[in-house]
Formats: C-alpha cells, sequence, structure tokens
C-alpha cells in the first residue's frame, strides 16, 4: 500500500469512526411510530387497521418522542415500537401542522434520550447522520453532508416553513420524524421531506425551530397565532405607487374576501385594499404575512398599512386567536 492508499485509510477511518460514534449515542432512542386507522362500519368491536408508520425519537426519559405532524395527523390509534423490542401504546401530546412537529408520549420511564442541538451553529459541508425506519426496515442509517443552510419548503397546512436544513443523507418514506444529527450525536434537525424523483434533495425542520415548538406543545397541545381573516391573493404593486409613496415593496396582499365576524370585518379593511405593512413590518406576500402574525399579536391593536386606489392607509386591527 502506497503513501497516498495510506492517506486515504486515514480519512475512511476517521469518517467511518464518526459515523459509528453518531450511531451509538443516537440508535437507542430512535423509534418507529405505527399509526392505525379508527374503526369504520358498523361493527365498532372491530380493531383499527394498520394506517401506516414514520419515525420519531424520544427526548425526556420519562417517554416524550418528537416525530412530524404528518406522520400522526389522524391517526385512529398510536403505538411506539422501541429498540429494546417493545411496542407501546402512545396519546398524542400536540401537533403543529404549519411546522409538521408533533409530540406523542408513551408511559415509561427511563428510557435513552437524545439532547437537541444548536441548529445556527451547522455549517454548509459538515457531516450529519440520518435515522429511521424507511418500508418498515427498522433503524436505518445514512450518512452525507448539510448541502444548504435557511430553505424554505411548503408545509402541507400550506405554511412556509423557514430555515430548513437541506441534506443529501438519503431519506426515503418512513424517515418521516427521525433525527438528523451531526458527529457528536446531537440533533440538528427533524427529518421531514424528499423531492422525488430527484435524488440528494432531502429536508429537515431546524432544531431550534423545534426546541420552540416542542415548548408550546407540551404546553398548550397546539401553536397559538394569530390571524385577521382576509384571503388574499399577491398582487404587483404600479411603480409609480412605490416611488410616490417610497415603499420598500414591489408587490403586497390584495383582499379578495373578508371572514364574516373576523378581527378584518371588525375594522376598517375593505375588499380590494392591498396590504403593504403590518405591525412595522413590509408585508411583500401572503407567507410574508403569515410569518408576521405570531402570539404576540393577539389581542393587540396593530397598523395594517394598506394602499386603496392610490391613496395609502393606516388601519388598525386587532388579530385575534387562529
Amino acid at each position: 500500500m502506497d503513501a497516498l492508499d495510506l492517506r486515504e485509510s486515514g480519512l475512511l477511518d476517521a469518517y467511518s469512526q464518526a459515523v459509528v460514534h453518531a450511531v451509538e449515542l443516537v440508535s437507542p432512542s430512535v423509534v418507529t411510530v405505527e399509526l392505525g386507522r379508527a374503526p369504520g362500519g358498523r361493527d365498532s368491536r372491530r380493531a383499527p387497521q394498520q394506517a401506516g408508520h414514520g419515525s420519531g425519537f424520544v427526548f425526556t426519559p420519562d417517554g416524550l418522542i418528537l416525530t412530524n405532524s404528518h406522520v400522526v395527523h389522524g391517526a385512529g390509534t398510536i403505538h411506539v415500537a422501541l429498540p429494546d423490542g417493545r411496542r407501546l401504546p402512545a396519546d398524542l401530546v400536540g401537533e403543529d401542522p404549519d411546522t409538521d412537529l408533533a409530540v406523542v408520549r408513551v408511559s415509561a420511564s427511563g428510557l435513552p434520550v437524545v439532547q437537541l442541538g444548536d441548529s445556527r451553529a451547522v455549517k454548509v459541508g459538515q457531516l450529519v447522520v440520518a435515522f429511521g425506519n424507511p418500508y418498515g426496515f427498522q433503524a436505518t442509517v445514512t450518512a452525507g453532508v448539510v448541502s444548504a443552510l435557511g430553505r424554505s419548503l411548503r408545509s402541507r397546512s400550506g405554511r412556509l416553513m423557514d430555515d430548513i436544513i437541506q441534506t443529501d443523507a438519503a431519506l426515503n418514506p418512513g424517515n418521516s420524524g427521525g433525527p438528523l444529527v451531526n458527529s457528536r450525536g446531537e440533533v440538528i434537525g427533524v427529518n421531514t421531506a424528499v423531492i422525488l424523483p430527484a435524488q440528494g434533495l432531502c429536508f429537515a425542520i431546524a432544531a431550534n425551530t423545534a426546541q420552540f415548538v416542542v415548548g408550546r406543545l407540551i404546553r398548550d397541545g397546539r401553536i397559538r397565532r394569530s390571524y385577521v381573516g382576509v384571503a388574499g391573493q399577491n398582487t404587483p404593486l404600479a411603480r409609480q405607487i412605490v416611488r410616490f409613496y417610497d415603499l420598500h415593496v414591489s408587490a403586497g396582499v390584495r383582499v379578495a374576501s373578508i371572514e364574516p365576524d373576523s378581527p378584518a370585518s371588525r375594522s376598517a379593511l375593505r375588499e380590494g385594499d392591498v396590504i403593504v405593512g403590518f405591525g412595522g413590518h413590509d408585508v411583500e406576500s401572503i407567507d410574508q404575512l403569515h410569518r408576521v402574525l405570531t402570539e404576540d399579536r393577539i389581542g393587540v391593536s396593530t397598523p395594517l398599512v394598506v394602499i386603496r386606489g392610490t391613496e395609502k392607509l393606516e388601519i388598525d386591527v386587532t388579530p385575534g386567536l387562529h
């Protein structure tokens, strides 16, 4: 073996050691989440039918498990298969379809756990390891690198998820809800989606997003967001309007309709108005409006900046609980 072969062998050993170390730390906490459909038909004594499965991981010793919302949404029953062979019934603590995260609980204690890391410290190109149970093949491990940071991905609820991690670590159906970890075994993301038929385009929800959402789900069972009650569409603004009012946006959200008995219906907002600002934030699209409709706006009178015809108006609206 020449010097080049020796160097390559050493690099391979270091890479392998990093992956093996992560696997040893994380594998005991990765679970299979099994779903059953509620019994149908007239015979209510029928057992729920198997509806599918996904992945998850234990993050507290007393049985709290993090997974994807789309894995457990609408399930009649939930069971969790632990790496030690136990299969336990689980209860849904809460879910948030807008970030595709959910927390379930099993009655157990002393479970091995993984730690949620700081996704802000993640670098493009660093080694990552993904865990899950694709197509029922339990305890499957794949490795790759962080391909990109700060991606946006549309959730199944229609909202845009921000701060998504892109990786080339292979994911397949059944991987959803499993952890994406660094070489220290810290969870930096929650596997959520792949783009088919492309290869190597896989995505995970950042761990910092997960930490925030988990706390709210444990406390409230849901994420509290504000709403104003309008249906809108993205629309460009006339350049003369942008220049005249020195706007920082070139488009806005045209109000197509206003929900009855909504915060918007109790304000001076009208159909046809184009929203360009909310609470001091520029609004150029429906996604941006969603982002600024946060929990802290609930019940707080907030200025909404609109273009009505050729006029720029400021309208106060008090968002409600979504």
